[in-house]
Formats: structure tokens, C-alpha cells, sequence
């Protein structure tokens, strides 16, 4: 018989089994089990929903439609409403280029609003803070997980991602989206990324490109690891012929590909 059927039986003079107890899992010692678990529970979620890759959007928390910037919460959610109905026509039982966000509100929400509007699955990947972050309402249940450490939550942005959209954002968008362009940059992904930065005068005017390559910091040819794009037509454009290029058939087809977790 399972040992596990028979878990609600312990004496009463014993300790629980090391996994039922919640305070030992709550210690540092424990940790490693935590981190183990925050890799394993999406990874089984992802699979039951037959998600292959993503498309990740990264923005700020701060930007709403009525905010200021508020035309880029709006240019969000439309590129991922035309990102998902051109992805839910491809062909192959598994689910491709699935919009993606740190799952919280603003340019997160946006993203993850678009894309359950054009009846697509959509992802959620929420980090435990004291401040701005909780899940949007428009994250598919299924796909809805909070993290508590940042380099999963990380890990699982880069591993499933084949194209990148960078909205205007703070320390977080910066952190995520240099991580990934470092990523990509000295070839630890097995893969090629396609990169779009939303917002051409805003990412100009808080990152000097151009000064990183005179400086000699990164090297002319790294410019051409992103695009640039100020509307959603345009960014629409670099991504589905990046995507056909990098990933699909002949025929801008997706291969029928199973889920594999090297």
C-alpha cells in the first residue's frame, strides 16, 4: 500500500513526516524544497496546459489608461489581443507564443487583459511584494502563480520565452529586461529571442545606446540583438515575422512540438 494513504495516521507521540510539516517548511533549512518547488509546480501546470513558449511583455506597475502614459497600457493590450488570435491559428495540438506577464497590474495587466479578450490562455507570473504587486483579473486560473523568489520567477520568463516586448518601466522592468538582453547577448539560451522595445524616444532618452558602444561597453553588433517600435502595427510586424523566421514552417505553420524540460 502507498505509504502516502496513510499520511492523516501518525501517533501522536511522533513529529509529522518532514513534508507535512509546515513549520519545518517554513525554516531555512528547507529552502533548497522551496526553490525545488517553485521550479516543479509550473513546470506541471505548464504541461497539463500544453504550453510550449511564451511571448513575455515586461512594463511598469505604474502605468494605467488613464494615467499619463496611459496609451501604452492601452498599445499593450492590443498587441496582445492581435498576438494571441495570430497565434491561436497556427496549427499543432500545443499552445504557442503564449502571452506571458509578471502578472500584476498596469503594463502586466494590459498585457494579460489583450490576450484573455482574444480567447487565448495567459500567464501570470506574480512575485510576493508588500506593495503594487497582486494578480490582475485576467490571468487564465490555471496559469496564475505567485513566487517568492525572484530567480525563479526569472527562470521561468527566460526558459519558455521566443520574443520579448519591453514597455516603458521602473527598476523592475530594467532588472528583467537587462537579464534577459544579457541572456541573449553572451548566448546562454539556446535560442534566439526576439526582442521589441516599445516606446522609442522613452527607452532613448533612459538608456544611451549609442554611449554604451562608443564607451566600449557592448559592441555595435549587440544593437541588433532588439527593434525598436511606437505602435502596434509595428511591433506586430517584427514579431510575427520574427517568430515565422526563427520558429515556424515554411508555410508559417507551427510544428506539432511536445513539451521539453531539458
Amino acid at each position: 500500500m502507498d505509504e502516502d494513504l496513510n499520511d492523516n495516521l501518525e501517533p501522536m507521540d511522533r513529529l509529522p513526516r518532514a513534508y507535512r510539516d509546515t513549520g519545518f517548511m517554513d525554516t531555512t533549512e528547507a529552502r533548497p524544497i522551496r526553490i525545488l518547488s517553485e521550479y516543479l509546480h509550473p513546470m506541471q501546470h505548464f504541461k497539463e496546459q500544453q504550453i510550449h513558449d511564451t511571448i513575455v511583455f515586461f512594463g511598469s506597475a505604474r502605468i494605467f489608461e488613464a494615467s499619463p502614459m496611459g496609451r501604452y497600457y492601452k498599445d499593450a493590450r492590443h498587441l496582445a489581443q492581435r498576438m494571441t488570435r495570430w497565434s491561436d491559428g497556427l496549427g499543432g495540438s500545443t499552445r504557442r507564443f503564449v502571452v506571458a506577464s509578471g502578472g500584476g497590474p498596469g503594463i502586466m495587466e494590459a498585457a494579460n487583459r489583450g490576450a484573455s479578450e482574444a480567447g487565448g490562455k495567459t500567464i501570470g507570473l506574480n512575485i510576493g511584494l508588500p506593495m503594487e504587486q497582486r494578480p490582475n483579473p485576467f490571468i487564465t486560473p490555471e496559469l496564475n502563480f505567485e513566487f517568492h523568489y525572484f530567480f525563479m520567477r526569472k527562470f521561468w520568463f527566460a526558459y519558455l520565452a521566443k520574443a520579448l516586448v519591453v514597455f516603458p518601466g521602473g527598476f523592475g522592468t530594467l532588472d528583467e529586461m537587462s537579464e534577459l538582453l544579457t541572456l541573449t547577448q553572451t548566448q546562454k539560451l539556446h535560442k534566439k529571442l526576439v526582442i521589441v522595445f516599445y516606446g522609442t524616444s522613452f527607452w532613448k532618452e533612459v538608456i544611451n545606446f549609442d554611449a554604451l558602444v562608443k564607451h566600449g561597453m557592448i559592441s555595435e553588433s549587440d544593437l541588433n540583438l532588439f527593434q525598436f517600435a511606437d505602435d502596434v502595427d509595428s511591433a506586430f510586424k517584427i514579431l510575427t515575422e520574427g517568430l515565422t523566421e526563427l520558429y515556424l514552417g515554411k508555410e508559417g505553420q507551427a510544428p506539432d512540438i511536445p513539451h521539453v524540460v531539458d
